[in-house]
């Protein structure tokens, strides 16, 4: 048994590829869809939720094809593919009459996750249109929240997977690569946060953290099958104060070097971040370092 490569962190052997040749030499007619599957149930190759990894699995079908391991069998069909061509969301309009009082007068504000709902189109729409970052789609697991006030929106939250390796994070969280490596999946990243430009609340920004802290983790569950220990966001320095966040009792973690995850030349090329962090539970360490 020789290692061929590592993809997506597996090691794939030759024994790897003649088992998946058997797969196909044993059934003729196999799809790639149902031959992914079997592959990914044969190596409990599966997500954290439990689901399958069928769409890593077809990557590295298709890169064991190009490299010439193995021949798969023809497609059957192309589906559509949205992300293929990605286009914005289209506009949605709302009344934007301006909301300038106190929060004790707004309440009660709802905060409703609105991913896989009729409304997430909205939540894609006022981020297209009012966040200085615009709309990307995610990647991976994620969340969207939109926060009501008297039916009507007043402000937009999201958060998706956590980034692989981040210094300031990693060092307070105190875990090694191996843990990192396993647990990853129990952080979220705050990606999008936005007040509508015609809401003017103190403290709502704030509130709508705390609100977030406590639902957020039975929101995912609820999802993906597993809970949530911690949140960290980034704030761009040259932009923001960050102010929301500590009042919020988010905790300051430190400063990136503003070169990016790509970087090669160690020279500055974006703005600096600041990155804050929320335990969601008190023994957040001992669950992330050691399960």
């Amino acid at each position: 048994m020789a290692e061929i490569f590592t993809y997506r962190k597996r090691q794939v052997t030759t024994d790897d590829v003649q088992f998946v040749r058997n797969l196909i030499a044993k059934q003729p007619t196999i799809g790639r869809c149902e031959l992914s599957r079997q592959v990914c149930r044969a190596w409990n190759w599966v997500q954290p939720n439990g689901y399958l990894k069928d769409i890593v699995c077809r990557g590295l079908m298709l890169k064991l094809e190009r490299e010439g391991h193995l021949t798969l069998p023809p497609r059957k069909f192309t589906p559509n593919n949205p992300l293929a061509q990605r286009k914005p969301p289209g506009k949605i309009s709302i009344s934007q009459d301006p909301v300038h009082t106190k929060i004790k007068e707004l309440y009660p504000v709802i905060l409703r996750q609105v991913r896989r709902s009729t409304d997430e189109k909205l939540f894609n729409s006022l981020i297209q249109q009012f966040h200085y970052l615009g709309y990307t789609q995610p990647v991976g697991e994620h969340l969207k929240y939109i926060a009501y006030a008297n039916g009507l929106p007043v402000a937009c939250l999201a958060f998706s997977s956590a980034p692989y390796h981040i210094g300031p994070r990693d060092e307070f969280i105190g875990w090694d690569r191996s843990a990192l490596t396993k647990r990853r999946h129990l952080l979220a990243y705050n990606t999008r946060f936005l007040i509508l430009p015609w809401v003017r609340v103190p403290h709502l920004a704030s509130h709508l953290l705390g609100l977030c802290a406590r639902t957020i983790n039975c929101d995912w569950q609820a999802l993906y099958n597993h809970p949530l220990y911690w949140l960290e966001t980034f704030v761009d320095t040259e932009r923001f104060a960050g102010t929301c966040y500590r009042a919020a009792n988010w905790i300051f973690l430190g400063y990136t070097a503003g070169r990016g995850k790509d970087d090669h030349t160690k020279k500055k090329n974006r703005s600096i971040k600041a990155m804050y962090g929320y335990p969601l539970v008190r023994n957040f360490r001992k669950k992330l370092c050691h399960g």
